[in-house]
């Protein structure tokens, strides 16, 4: 134990002193102890972020309560896992047309496992992680091409890198892979839209993977029950670069357009020498203020929403509401969760949200909505399509310095 926290602290003055991978560590770089229990701050989410309220258009061809699977500045693309139907509507919600090619044939999906949508190409990237492969159609659904992923990856978020090639992680759902000679799997790739060509491998140093996934025995048998750490990404979109998170590590880092990759914060104790171990989740980054949660690998989990305040440099634990509800704390409604960062594609939506018609309707009808949430709710049945809450930066001068 001693010899780890050691370590991690001759790795926290090296990065400091500017001799972390790929360059000195960002303006602001900052470091996190995930045990303790920092003061507590309440947020409203408009304060410092742009709210849009889309409702999905209802007709009898367009009736669901599917998942959204990209949004872009034109498009909204929404799924219905169950059968396969795959719903194209255009950013105000207006419904445009819908396609299926669920099957066993070469040109079809059996599972839309992830999606991303790439509006330069007016392409649909469809993710089979079982499958090891992309199917790529048009917005029509007609079939353009596919290609298979390295044997041995799964793929957790994807995004669009830019106009030739996708940026991807490494489910850190996965425990072991032999694949890269043994040696460490890279924490993300960037691939070619074109074939699956990986373009690059980009390692975040860490001494051993550590599993996301938990796993407890079923009493009287050889079975187990698993659970993931629920929804979170290791791949946040922030202006013009990333920031990548990678559970095994110490560090968070920049992913700059030009490939540099910079120290942004670090977390102790290391997450190496903990048990049980404590993840430290990355999440929204605006210009004042960067999200993240910690969770305990543990079946009964914890955790713990925190927030680094980059102008007043300080740690909080912290919540953030919805003004345009005024319900119960622990609503749906209400809470804005962080660092459920989804699949987007405009680079100034942070994340987007579901909000079914049924709740709606009935906080309408408690006079528990506010603004243009209240406006729509109002014509919605209990029974419409859901309304997609989008978030967004507030576009300022960038506070970062490259």
């Amino acid at each position: 134990m001693r010899s780890d926290i050691l370590l991690t602290t001759m790795i926290l003055l090296l990065i400091m002193a500017g001799c972390g991978e790929g360059g000195k560590p960002a303006g602001d770089f900052f470091t996190v102890e995930v045990t303790q229990r920092y003061p507590k701050k309440e947020l409203i989410l408009q304060d410092f972020m742009e709210v849009e309220y889309i409702p999905l258009e209802t007709t009898d061809d367009f009736i669901h309560q599917g998942n959204i699977l990209a949004i872009g500045k034109k498009y909204i693309v929404v799924d219905y896992p169950n059968n396969g139907d795959i719903f194209i509507y255009d950013r105000t919600g207006k419904a445009i047309r819908k396609f299926n090619r669920k099957g066993q044939g070469g040109e079809e999906y059996l599972f839309v496992d992830k999606a991303v949508l790439d509006e330069d190409n007016e392409e649909l990237f469809i993710c089979e992680n079982d499958l090891n492969k992309f199917l790529v159609y048009d917005l029509y659904g007609k079939f353009k091409r596919s290609f298979k992923i390295q044997e041995g990856v799964q793929f957790g978020a994807i995004r669009n890198f830019d106009e030739a090639s996708l940026i991807c992680s490494f489910s850190s759902l996965i425990e072991v892979s032999q694949i890269f000679n043994n040696q460490h799997v890279p924490s993300f790739f960037i691939i070619s839209k074109q074939d699956g060509r990986i373009i690059k491998e980009i390692k975040i140093p860490y001494k051993q993977r550590i599993s996301t996934m938990i796993t407890v025995p079923v009493e009287g048998t050889n079975m187990v029950r698993a659970k993931g750490p629920g929804i979170h990404s290791n791949l946040i979109r922030y202006r013009d670069e990333w920031i990548l998170a990678e559970p095994a590590a110490d560090t968070l880092y920049r992913y700059l357009p030009d490939h540099r990759l910079i120290p942004f914060s670090a977390r102790t104790p290391s997450i190496q020498s903990m048990e049980p171990t404590v993840f430290l989740f990355a999440g929204i980054l605006s210009d004042r203020y960067f999200f993240m949660r910690t969770q305990t690998k543990e079946w009964e989990r914890q955790v713990v929403p925190i927030m680094y305040d980059r102008q007043a440099k300080s740690l909080f634990t912290v919540s953030v509401s919805n003004a345009d509800y005024s319900g119960e704390a622990n609503s749906d409604l209400k809470i804005a969760d962080m660092t459920h960062v989804n699949n987007v594609n405009d680079e100034t939506v942070a994340f987007t949200k579901k909000l079914e018609a049924y709740q709606l309707v009935e906080a309408y009808e408690k006079g528990l909505l506010r603004g243009k949430l209240k406006e729509i709710a109002a014509k919605l049945d209990a029974d419409s399509n859901p309304v997609i809450m989008i978030v967004k930066q507030i576009i300022k001068p960038a506070t970062i310095q490259h």
